[in-house]
């Protein structure tokens, strides 16, 4: 039995080990970043991971890379193309995922083959035809070019399908018996009980759109209209990619939000992942 004991606690540990080995493995670019941006360029190349710079130059690069590019416009940029596309999205998706689930008519089955087919079509095989389509049309260096790809998320729809399968029919049918009507039974009743999968799909739009350079970057040509990536692209040409020092504090201030919104939302975004298991 004493034999046993050391055993049953490696077996044990083994797990948590390799949950602290991942999780230092996905953090380390994230702290390399934020070490680079407080190091002097003399030290950039400096292998040791000592988080105290020998000189500190974080107030340097951070104040370098908010006046080689207009830092406020580049997040404002973000937040409006992430705010439109997440709202239209949802305004989108949300009845046609209570109609594939909790509805009955023709081709049901047929339009939810459809929008799985759909999933599989990469967002490349469709920019040409979107960009000639928004060149004809006068639109690009514009929000909308920016958020036209993405205003229907198949994903979204997808997503809350599942959840919304797990809501009782029996209260679907005494708020019909009520006078409710099915918009009022999809957006007060149904989607008020899968806000964690409305959470957890707005958490995937905004960390997706906001991280977003291919799109961005063929639409774009204005610094005016340009998301965070595309801005800090503007930064490497300006400064021909040497001042790494600069480039990783505008990087560090990019990620920053999407990492609040995570931890903000980091319940509900687990909660809506665990409870939208395809049943």
């Amino acid at each position: 039995m004493p034999a046993m004991f050391p055993l049953r606690l490696v077996a044990r540990a083994i797990p948590w080990l390799l949950l602290i080995a991942g999780a230092i493995f996905t953090l380390l670019p994230f702290y390399w970043m934020v070490l680079t941006s407080l190091r002097p360029p003399a030290e950039i190349f400096n292998v040791s991971l000592w988080p105290i710079p020998q000189e500190f130059a974080g107030g340097q690069n951070y104040a370098k890379a908010a006046s080689v590019v207009p830092m406020a416009r580049l997040m404002l940029n973000g937040v409006i193309v992430c705010a439109g596309i997440l709202l239209v999205q949802i305004l989108t998706a949300v009845p046609a995922a209570y109609a594939l689930a909790k509805l009955r008519f023709p081709g049901q089955r047929l339009f939810l083959a459809l929008v799985i087919a759909a999933l599989c079509v990469p967002m490349q095989a469709l920019a040409l035809p979107l960009y000639v389509g928004l060149a004809q049309a006068k639109l690009l260096n514009t929000y909308f070019a920016l958020m036209a790809p993405f205003l229907l998320s198949v994903f979204a729809i997808f997503l809350l399908r599942q959840s919304f399968r797990s809501y009782p029919d029996e209260i679907i049918e005494a708020a019909r018996l009520d006078g409710f009507s099915e918009l009022e039974i999809c957006w007060s009743l149904v989607l008020r009980a899968a806000l964690p999968a409305l959470a957890a799909f707005a958490v995937f739009s905004i960390v997706a759109h906001w991280n977003d350079l291919y799109w961005p970057m063929i639409v774009v040509t204005d610094i005016e209209y340009a998301t965070p990536p595309l801005g800090m692209l503007f930064f490497s040409d300006a400064e021909s990619g040497a001042d790494y020092g600069a480039l990783m504090a505008g990087a560090t201030m990019i990620t920053a939000p999407m990492v609040l919104c995570f931890l903000l939302a980091r319940r509900q975004f687990i909660a809506g992942i665990t409870m939208t298991g395809v049943k």
